[in-house]
């Protein structure tokens, strides 16, 4: 913890960051529980849920391409504050889906706010390494996830709590006012250079080939193993990440009887397991070998799926809280080392692409498995598609594995840093 005190205390452009950071998230939480809220609130039904996410999954997709591009050509600062100051006016105008019989409202704003939102969440990923020196990188990069997760626990138990004392209103509001604040934050970045991808072929005055360069992008991940793997097991974990999603909303309303407050609390394990697995994998990060990195992958997500397929049978709410964490917390540490190996190993020219697209990835299986647990929905219990979510998701982990075993997986040159830059303690066995 000591690392973090001292990165936030020296470092002025990721304490504006982790400044913004902290209340946009929470914001976003306040959001989401209210929305889902509200959705089965107003109409009962576990199948709008999952098509609200569905609505929110399809613009996030479709902008990921554009977002990569762009944030590889232009001003990645200036897009980020563009991406706030757009979702504050979008927040905002939730307040006028709260009335039964809006729910189309609900559809249109979800999506017009993650349409916004890769320009933002991949962008700030991209500057990472810019704003952080090489020493601070990997306690930078645990410091990031760990606050994204820390805000999940408190976002949603605020926000839960927030919308059954005081409504929606409140909430939405909140959120539209978290957004300007990460954007005033975001304005206060400072560097010498900008924050420009540092490559002349995509410069602003050369003519934009938006599908040509994505495309050199997917070449780019394809050429190194590790990218592409860290990539598709985004996917693997999606597959029953996605109906996760919908269950938090359906265990905590219609399994457990505890309306919102329920649906904050699951929500808020769930972000209270992905910090404590953020702090595993801070610690034991810098220690492991390559060798090592790869095996906690595939333990962690077993780990992950076995503890969900549980959490999806658990016979009380106490022990159903008890699993999502440790779910969580799995997630986590695999989340936090699969992008300090990002970080490492993908090129600035090709950063802002490689992350939209592995944000892009994961949505559109997200929206498949989202859209099939809410036609699941109405023919099976939650508890059943709970247990084959968990079984998806564990599939991820057997994959690695047998990859890492046939040798596919060989660790790729150092381009996100200078390979002095990186120190990686630890016994080759491990």
């Amino acid at each position: 913890m000591n690392g973090f005190f001292a990165l936030l205390r020296r470092n002025r452009n990721y304490r504006y960051t982790w400044t913004g950071q902290i209340v946009s998230e929470v914001g976003d939480h306040f959001n989401n529980i209210a929305v889902f809220g509200l959705a089965l609130a107003n109409t009962g039904s576990g199948l709008v849920v999952a098509l609200i996410l569905i609505a929110r999954a399809i613009p996030a997709v479709a902008a990921g391409p554009i977002a990569g591009v762009l944030l590889d050509r232009w001003d990645r600062k200036r897009l980020m504050i563009a991406s706030d100051l757009t979702r504050a006016v979008i927040a905002l105008l939730f307040i006028f889906a709260i009335p039964p019989g809006r729910t189309w409202l609900l559809y249109l704003l979800s999506g017009a706010l993650m349409f916004a939102s890769p320009f933002f969440t991949s962008g700030r990923a991209s500057i990472l390494p810019a704003i952080a020196t090489r020493d601070e990188l990997h306690t930078a990069n645990s410091l990031t996830q760990l606050t994204q997760w820390t805000t999940v626990t408190i976002g949603s138990f605020l926000g839960g709590e927030s919308v059954s004392h005081f409504g929606y209103k409140l909430a939405f509001t909140f959120n539209a006012l978290s957004f300007l604040f990460s954007a005033w934050c975001i304005w206060h970045l400072q560097g010498e250079s900008g924050f420009r991808a540092d490559r002349t072929d995509l410069a602003e005055d050369k003519v934009m080939r938006p599908w040509h360069e994505y495309s050199e992008g997917l070449r780019y991940m394809k050429s190194s193993p590790l990218i592409l793997a860290i990539g598709l097991v985004a996917v693997g974990w999606a597959t029953g990440g996605g109906a996760a999603q919908i269950l938090f909303s359906l265990f905590g309303e219609i399994v457990f009887h505890r309306g919102p407050s329920g649906i904050g609390i699951i929500w808020g394990c769930a972000g209270a397991g992905l910090v404590c697995g953020a702090i595993v994998a801070h610690r034991v990060g810098p220690r492991l070998s390559y060798a090592g990195y790869k095996r906690f992958i595939s333990i962690s997500y077993l780990i992950h799926g076995g503890s969900y397929v549980l959490f999806s049978q658990a016979p009380t709410f106490g022990w159903a809280l008890l699993f999502i964490a440790l779910s969580r917390a799995s997630v986590a540490v695999s989340s936090v080392l699969n992008m300090s190996q990002l970080l490492r190993h993908v090129s600035d020219e090709y950063r802002g692409r490689v992350f939209a697209t592995v944000e892009t990835w994961t949505w559109l299986t997200m929206m498949i498995s989202m859209g099939a647990a809410g036609l699941a929905s109405s023919q099976a219990g939650p508890r059943v598609i709970g247990a084959w979510s968990g079984v998806l998701s564990s599939t991820t982990g057997i994959f690695w594995a047998w990859a890492n075993w046939t040798g596919k997986l060989p660790e790729p040159a150092l381009e996100g840093v200078e390979p002095q830059d990186v120190e990686v303690h630890g016994d080759p066995t491990v």
